[in-house]
């Protein structure tokens, strides 16, 4: 069974991928907030983006991840 580590890239013919633009729904919390996952329970920090996938799935996004991997649309 292969296994991977977080702090070791192995060295694989690794292929570049564009994530498709596909829209989720989304909204900013301004408290401390839980949400019931697919995987479980999550908890969001203030200011945390509460999400709405494709599949009608919610999650949670860091807000710092979300400014870097999300923009809003008009």
């Amino acid at each position: 069974m292969l296994k991977f580590t977080q702090n070791k890239t192995p060295k694989l013919n690794f292929k570049k991928a564009l994530k498709k633009p596909i829209p989720v729904k989304c909204v900013q919390i301004d408290e401390p907030f839980e949400v019931e996952t697919m995987e479980g329970v999550m908890k969001g920090k203030a200011g945390d983006w509460l999400m709405i996938g494709v599949n009608d799935e919610k999650y949670v996004c860091d807000a710092s991840i979300f400014k870097k991997t999300y923009e809003l649309m008009k």
